[in-house]
């Protein structure tokens, strides 16, 4: 509509000039050498229109043929490119879709056709890994890196690899550079810190770890987490160097940062013991023992009682689960000390509880303990050690991520390098050896024949 109305007035303009100057035709002589002529304002003015179009004609004709070749080759060079990246896009394709010999076909077509070298290696190098064939995808990754635009795929290329054939110093020096190039990216921060705790770099990690958690790479509660265990195992490499005052600091700050990384508080427990300070000791203890009671826990927390008598042990312990009562190792530590103080009924209440309708193998042997100590009925006690040997596992430090059990707590998993990933629970099993013959549920009260009849019974 605006173009019509701009079309409409030009048309008007030259319409009205027309007018006017047929109103004043005027006259006009030309005198060249021998020649002259004679002609209006208006018709010379149309003479010199035409020419004017004529010639401009005749210069954009002029264009059209000279730039010719260089469209030609745009044009080509245009659909060549877009062939390319056709191909590129087919090979990436194929490599999700693990097709090698596709994968290889559309990579030879883009590095004939695509105009774009750092594409076409990085498809190269991925077919290359899909074949299997490490050592061409090494040579194209290397390549990469003499390309600044590409020297960071070139080094998560290697990185990958080095990941993938446990090659650790050759995955730490790569992630290292790929985190001087990319420093917030989330991926390059987790593995470089990975890298630094699997070899034991625990001032490194915390370094790291510091600049994930400026950056926001990282949740708050998980940096402080694994703030809390490096304090812990720096402090631990300090007291084998023999720096006590520092594995003290560290000791309490890994408690301060994580009150429930239980080997930190056993760990600064012991640390308090072992100068003199027992109510420092049983103070930590009683505030990790709320978050996650532990055997190491109590055990540090008798240490810390001067008591000789048993029957004060008792009523010591009884104010340490007062916090976390229902808790199952709250019911063993007070099953375990009333064995010691030769309090049966209280001994065989909490085990009751703490065994449920299914106790685990460490339950059964305290039954067995308590059948032989309080009735003196060995019968009793081999049933329940026969039922230990088929019952659940004990509590132990399982990896959260496969499942690997381990004696002692540690900050890496040996099996998946996971990084404190262990946690004090159940391990996991497909199933039992085979069905028990004594009691599914553990009696509460004085009478230790209940398990025996219903054996004979059964």
């Amino acid at each position: 509509m605006g173009r019509s109305i701009r079309y409409a007035i030009v048309f008007t303009i030259l319409a009205l000039l027309a007018i006017w100057l047929a109103d004043r035709p005027g006259t006009v002589t030309l005198r060249w050498q021998s020649y002259q002529i004679d002609t209006s304002v208006g018709v010379l003015i149309a003479a010199v229109a035409i020419v004017a179009v004529v010639v401009a004609l005749a210069y954009r004709s002029w264009l059209f043929i000279r730039s010719a070749p260089s469209r030609l080759r745009r044009t080509l060079r245009e659909r060549r490119r877009r062939r390319g990246y056709q191909a590129l896009s087919a090979g990436m394709v194929a490599v999700a879709a693990g097709d090698v010999d596709e994968a290889r076909r559309q990579s030879r077509r883009a590095e004939v056709l695509a105009e774009d070298p750092p594409l076409t290696m990085l498809l190269q190098a991925q077919t290359a890994q899909l074949a299997g064939d490490e050592q061409a995808a090494n040579k194209f990754f290397i390549a990469m890196l003499e390309r600044p635009e590409m020297a960071f795929l070139g080094l998560r290329g290697l990185l990958t690899q080095a990941l993938r054939t446990r090659d650790r110093p050759a995955a730490l020096e790569f992630a290292r550079r790929a985190y001087r190039l990319q420093p917030r990216s989330t991926w390059v921060a987790g593995s470089l810190f990975d890298l630094q705790v699997g070899t034991g770099q625990w001032a490194d990690a915390e370094a790291t770890l510091d600049e994930s958690a400026r950056a926001h790479l990282i949740d708050a509660n998980i940096a402080r987490r694994r703030r809390a265990v490096l304090e812990y195992m720096r402090g631990r490499e300090a007291e084998t160097g023999g720096a006590s005052d520092e594995a003290l600091r560290r000791a309490r700050k890994a408690n301060d940062l994580s009150p429930e990384l239980v080997p930190a508080a056993a760990w600064l427990a012991r640390q308090w013991l072992s100068i003199g300070k027992r109510s420092r000791a049983a103070k930590t203890v009683e505030r990790t023992w709320v978050h996650a009671p532990h055997p190491d826990l109590l055990a540090a927390f008798r240490a810390s009682q001067s008591a000789t008598d048993p029957l004060q042990t008792m009523k010591a312990v009884q104010l340490l689960i007062a916090a976390n009562p229902d808790h199952r190792e709250s019911h063993l530590a007070l099953a375990e000390t009333a064995l010691d103080a030769r309090l049966w009924g209280e001994a065989r209440e909490h085990l009751g509880r703490a065994g449920g309708g299914d106790p685990p193998a460490g339950v059964c042997r305290l039954m067995a303990r308590l059948e032989e100590e309080e009735h003196g009925n060995m019968e009793a006690a081999r049933a329940w050690l026969m039922q230990a040997s088929r019952a659940d596992l004990d509590s132990a430090w399982c990896c959260r991520s496969c499942g690997n059990v381990v004696a002692a707590w540690v900050p890496v998993c040996t099996n998946c390098d996971a990084f404190d990933s262990h946690e004090w629970r159940s391990p996991l099993h497909l199933a039992r050896l085979a069905a028990p013959t004594a009691a599914t549920a553990l009696p509460v009260g004085n009478s230790s024949t209940a398990l025996l009849t219903k054996e004979a019974t059964g």
